[in-house]
């Protein structure tokens, strides 16, 4: 019951927001790899963002640092690479043409591989988030972050950081 208030109150937000900036529906399909990998960018460390200031009240400089630790195109490399056996055949070619998008910018502190890689979890993360699947791409990122020890049923090593 919990969760259908929260997801009726998130939805809700939602169509408030769309409504008061008269933004029209989004169909994510009509969207370029790298538009969607701009909007994944914002929403991925949106989410990283949040976890990091519920998991605690600290300096706003570890804040800072815990979070690039985990946008950075290596770590996002990682992610994706942590949950490629949990995606459907869809996600992996909304991956894959976000992976294979040619990108005017280049890699500023990463391998052209990591960023590549990591464009291509941007698209994902913008695609599901346009798209609507909100609790997959949550999932998807949960399931990234516990794989890699960050934070899950026990928090102390994610904790411990900040």
């Amino acid at each position: 019951m919990e969760e259908k208030l929260v997801g009726s109150t998130l939805e809700q937000f939602e169509a408030y927001v769309k409504d008061m900036l008269f933004l029209k529906k989004a169909d994510a399909n009509m969207y370029s790899p790298l538009v969607l990998a701009y909007i994944g960018d914002a929403v991925y460390e949106l989410i990283i963002r949040t976890i990091i200031v519920n998991h605690g009240n600290c300096p706003v400089n570890r804040m800072h640092k815990e979070s690039s630790s985990l946008v950075k195109a290596s770590a996002q490399a990682e992610m994706v690479h942590l949950i490629m056996e949990e995606l459907t055949e869809r996600e992996r070619a909304i991956y894959k043409r976000g992976r294979n998008a040619k990108s005017a910018t280049a890699a500023k502190n990463a391998t052209i591989t990591d960023y590549r890689t990591a464009t291509g979890f941007e698209a994902l993360v913008g695609y599901l988030y346009l798209n609507g699947e909100k609790e997959r791409l949550i999932e998807l990122v949960g399931h990234a972050l516990q794989k890699k020890g960050i934070f899950g049923e026990s928090t102390s090593k994610f904790v411990s950081m900040l």
